[in-house]
């Protein structure tokens, strides 16, 4: 019988609600699509009455399990990630910790595995670490070990992730080993356990240098996947590392062989992350064998895969330089221009990463971690004195070190502050403008049109300002004036002297306290991302978008959205 409906992503837990479905209407419905793949639609018709029933009979801790089935059956990621927000909100009604934690690991997992959103990966993470800390179910507490340790192993903290696949690999191990006590889908879900923290273990091993000790592990995990259908995923994964081990050691034929082997099954499983490092070792053994057009080839595919889904395995830097180097030796300035423009968008990507997952990791992690061992040696009082004083020492150090960041979003939060008051003070001008119309005085202004002519072109600007005329898309102030009826030397003299601007900075003002005021007044601007928000004011760049926003606001988007969105969570509005 297949197992993969308990199986999401990496490692599912739901044998329990399982058994304690018995052959209820619930258990006999799920009996219908049991057997259909992942991402398989077919399976929605019986998913759907599923999800009725327990809505109908409030029966929150079934309606969690028929989310997590629509999570796993749905095929595009966005339905994903909808499916999953549903299945924590159903979670949350329940009193069952355990429930929560497997809700807020499954959003994780499809932000990590489909996305590569590690920030917003490790935010789930942490937040079923929470409820994990007082669980029985060691099943979760190993299963989010896991996840924390696959953040840790992409920030570079090999040894720390070492560790932490280690303890994982001993648990499933011997959970696995207890055939007589568990449901076979449990053995199931342990041996996937088991398979993918071995891997990560790999990749830890070969990053620290440790190639004894990661060609062992590989040997170890092909031997123990044999050929199970039920782990084709696991055994393609092993075969990719035998395959960076032998391109290590130049052997690159017997490489390109294992490559080749792997990637039907990691194409299949939508895995790009995995994918970009076959195509980046493929590209690196045709190298070795001196076929170079060959090679580029297959780094190309990772440029396709970065554009597509903005994400980069930092080990996979070296592309980029690789095909810079060959646009300059093919001297294609253009190419050359290009990649490198590449390889930054790469890099600034990477360190916004680094930047925010890291003090995260340490902060509410590592130190929540210390924290509990703390309390736990305080407990049983064995030299709890001296490791006591240790740990103060650490936290102190970490609070150095956490200093600048603290710093740095208090100014954020001022500047968010300052936003807010500019923000009401803005509607309480417009009230007062609704009641008082200010005629325009033009006696001591020096311009050349007359006072008819000005008040004309003002109730045209008001006109326009109303209907969000500049929200056009490459609006200039040629074009402008024309829709105005009137010339570009007017209508810069009266901005000038009316709007105290010059055309551009009139122009960005308006659109900025639009999208402003939008992300104030409508949460649901707050989900858009900053590309949509720039489109949504007439602004065609990100960049320049973010670049206006700072300078008005003095406050980057993105961390303004931050904010507001804490501000809306602690007035219970979200």
């Amino acid at each position: 019988m297949k197992k993969k409906l308990f199986f999401i992503l990496f490692f599912g837990f739901f044998s329990l609600v399982l058994s304690q479905e018995s052959y209820s209407d619930y258990y006999k419905l799920r009996l219908k699509y049991e057997d259909f793949p992942e991402n398989d639609t077919k399976a929605f018709p019986f998913i759907k009455p599923y999800i009725d029933m327990a809505k109908k009979e409030k029966n929150y801790q079934k309606l969690v399990q028929g989310y997590k089935d629509a999570v796993y059956f749905s095929s595009l990621n966005e339905n994903k990630l909808k499916y999953a927000d549903s299945m924590i909100w159903a979670a949350n009604k329940t009193n069952d910790d355990d429930l929560k934690i497997v809700s807020h690991i499954d959003k994780g997992v499809i932000y990590y595995y489909h996305y590569k959103k590690f920030q917003l990966a490790l935010n789930e993470y942490l937040e079923a670490y929470k409820y994990s800390k007082n669980t029985k179910n060691e099943y979760l507490k190993y299963q989010n070990l896991y996840h924390i340790g696959v953040v840790k192993s992409y920030l570079g903290y090999y040894e720390d992730a070492s560790q932490l696949f280690t303890k994982c690999l001993v648990y499933y191990r011997e959970k696995a080993k207890e055939i007589t006590k568990l449901h076979p889908n449990e053995i199931y879900n342990n041996n996937k356990g088991y398979f993918n923290s071995l891997h990560q273990l790999i990749i830890c091993y070969r990053n620290l240098g440790k190639d004894g000790e990661a060609d062992e592990a590989i040997q170890t995990g092909l031997s123990e996947v044999g050929d199970n259908p039920e782990y084709a995923l696991e055994k393609g994964y092993f075969i990719l590392a035998k395959g960076i081990s032998e391109y290590k050691k130049n052997q690159f034929q017997e490489a390109l062989k294992d490559f080749n082997q792997s990637l039907p099954v990691i194409k299949e499983s939508r895995d790009f992350a995995r994918l970009s490092v076959s195509y980046f070792y493929i590209g690196k053994s045709f190298s070795g064998l001196k076929k170079t057009r060959q090679s580029i080839v297959y780094f190309k595919k990772i440029d396709s895969i970065f554009q597509k889904h903005q994400f980069i395995l930092p080990e996979l830097r070296e592309n980029y330089e690789l095909l810079i180097d060959y646009s300059k030796k093919e001297k294609n300035q253009e190419l050359q221009l290009y990649y490198t423009s590449q390889l930054l968008r790469a890099d600034s990507i990477m360190s916004k990463d680094f930047i925010y997952l890291s003090p995260k990791i340490h902060k509410d992690y590592d130190t929540n971690t210390l924290l509990e061992e703390k309390n736990k040696l305080q407990k049983i009082n064995y030299l709890g004195t001296v490791i006591i004083i240790v740990l103060i020492i650490w936290g102190i150090g970490l609070v150095i070190l956490l200093t600048r960041r603290h710093k740095k979003s208090n100014e954020i939060q001022k500047k968010y502050i300052m936003v807010e008051k500019k923000f009401m003070a803005s509607h309480k001008k417009e009230e007062a403008n609704e009641i008082k119309e200010i005629v325009p005085q033009i006696e001591e202004k020096k311009l050349t049109i007359t006072e008819n002519k000005v008040e004309e072109l003002l109730k045209k600007l008001k006109t326009f300002e109303d209907r969000k005329g500049f929200t056009q898309k490459g609006l200039t102030i040629g074009k402008l004036a024309a829709q105005l009826g009137t010339n570009s030397n007017y209508l810069s003299q009266v901005i000038n002297e009316y709007k105290k601007a010059n055309f551009n900075k009139y122009l960005s003002e308006l659109r900025i306290n639009y999208i402003t005021n939008l992300l104030f007044e409508d949460k649901k601007y707050l989900k858009y991302s900053i590309e949509t928000l720039a489109k949504e004011c007439g602004i065609a760049s990100r960049q320049n978008f973010s670049d206006l926003f700072y300078e008005i606001n003095g406050i980057r988007p993105t961390d303004f959205i931050k904010k507001r969105k804490e501000e809306l969570e602690d007035n219970g509005e979200t």
